[in-house]
């Protein structure tokens, strides 16, 4: 009998430190893998870096797309444009020139 009284007033003194230190790697644990953890925050950084570089590449193939529809605007139409797209349309080219399509 006095060797449970002797452990249960052990136990008193171990219970807090041992639940404490288990609440302690819980949270740690959940900082570095949970869903918000700090490997999530570098997985959804390299998505935004990665979705910005895509944004960049379209928005220049946006603004070189509109500068060739603003060149062959009926208001401004180039010639040497038009020419360009009559000769690549046709097929036709001079016997002088050589044709290089570019995919």
């Amino acid at each position: 009998m006095k060797l449970f009284v002797e452990l249960r007033q052990r136990a008193r003194h171990v219970v807090g430190p041992i639940i404490g230190s288990a609440l302690v790697v819980y949270i740690a644990y959940n900082t570095v893998q949970g869903d918000r953890g700090l490997i999530a925050y570098w997985q959804l950084t390299k998505q935004v870096e990665q979705a910005r570089a895509i944004e960049d590449e379209l928005d220049s193939t946006r603004r070189r797309l509109e500068n060739r529809v603003k060149l062959m605007h009926s208001g401004s139409i180039d010639a040497d444009m038009l020419d360009e797209r009559a000769r690549f349309l046709l097929g036709y080219s001079r016997a002088d020139e050589y044709t290089i399509i570019l995919r």
